[in-house]
């Protein structure tokens, strides 16, 4: 979803962002072997977006009780990496892949880079998340909501509202404002381009997205640039004088903007523009060539705890799927979920994502 992480790394509030981390015992052989009695431990590596952060304690516990040892491989956006784990899935570069999302699902799957595995837990996650519930290749993880985010300073200051609908961005009043992610490398850029889809139609959303490029709209290549570079509300955008007061993000974001300030507004300094948003769910699966397949099927029951559920909001800035898994306070103040998100049937993005990525690419960037 994924890059979602913001300044944890920076601020160092005991997160941590992994990256080729985690250690094994002596002659592994990379992704390890399965653990065995005696054996000592051995290392299981998932491979993932950048956005994949988890508490020091929470990790440790894990490998304390399993006998594992995580290595985390860090790949870039969720569309690099979901691309790179296909090239590589004959010899995969770890044990677990996390961060494939509805957007990219089919895509993964018809390139069969999972195998099957039923995790334990699976039972306490809702159906809504469970897109693959027959086979289970993939294991639902979290969901979150990608939106248009606004910098409320600056709308105040200019005395105009800000957008609350796909409507209102192709407005004059908000021409040059806009910054996305490009839909070919960017899950939340994909993820935007699905939203104006579902909600404009077949044949509406390329109309949408010529006026929405005579509007003004800017295009870069990934979530980290627009939303820390480009966008003036964000930390980062505020201190490098960034210009784009939109940007699509999460709808998750205002609390981060809120949790990693210092000192702390009483309010969020960005919003969300509730009508733009489109639900986003992330997966683990087992990957098929794994060489610990045993230590990837302890991780993904792993990720469904509810250790692990609890402990995801408030790291990388996405809502638990499992059942009774407890929300922080600052998400339901600052970045509830969407109560109506755009949503759109798994079959019908793996029937028309890859020509309408093609499309977008010819209107948007051509």
């Amino acid at each position: 979803m994924h890059t979602r992480t913001f300044v944890a790394a920076a601020v160092g509030l005991g997160l941590v962002t992994l990256s080729a981390c985690g250690s094994s015992s002596s002659g592994d052989g990379g992704s390890g072997g399965d653990a065995g009695s005696g054996g000592g431990s051995k290392t299981v590596t998932l491979v993932s977006h950048s956005s994949w952060s988890v508490s020091k304690n929470v990790l440790a516990d894990f490998e304390k009780r399993s006998g594992y040892k995580v290595r985390v491989l860090e790949d870039g956006d969720a569309g690099q990496a979901v691309n790179k784990a296909i090239l590589t899935k004959d010899n995969p570069q770890g044990d677990v892949f996390f961060g494939v999302d509805n957007t990219l699902l089919s895509r993964a799957l018809d390139n069969d880079l999972f195998q099957p595995y039923e995790a334990k837990g699976l039972d306490q996650v809702g159906a809504e998340y469970r897109l693959d519930a027959d086979k289970h290749r993939v294991t639902p993880v979290d969901h979150g909501d990608i939106c248009v985010n606004y910098d409320k300073k600056y709308f105040a200051d200019h005395d105009l509202a800000p957008p609350a609908s796909f409507d209102d961005l192709v407005k004059p009043a908000y021409k040059n404002l806009l910054v996305t992610e490009n839909v070919s490398t960017s899950s939340p850029g994909l993820g935007f381009l699905l939203g104006t889809a579902a909600r404009y139609g077949d044949s509406g959303w390329e109309d949408y997205w010529k006026k929405l490029r005579a509007n003004g709209v800017k295009v870069v290549d990934g979530w980290e640039q627009a939303y820390n570079e480009e966008f003036s509300g964000s930390a980062g955008g505020r201190k490098a004088g960034a210009d784009r007061p939109l940007v699509v993000s999460y709808a998750s974001s205002p609390p981060a903007e809120v949790i990693y300030a210092e000192p702390k507004p009483a309010t969020a300094p960005t919003g969300v523009a509730a009508g733009t948003c489109f639900r986003q769910v992330e997966f683990a699966g087992l990957l098929s060539n794994a060489k610990n397949s045993a230590g990837g099927k302890a991780l993904i029951d792993f990720l469904l705890s509810k250790e692990f559920q609890q402990d995801m909001p408030l790291n990388m800035y996405v809502y638990p799927v499992v059942k009774g898994a407890a929300v922080p306070a600052e998400f339901t103040k600052y970045g509830p979920a969407a109560k109506d998100p755009e949503t759109m049937d798994p079959a019908k993005i793996a029937e028309n994502r890859d020509q309408w990525v093609k499309s977008w690419t010819s209107l948007v960037l051509k």
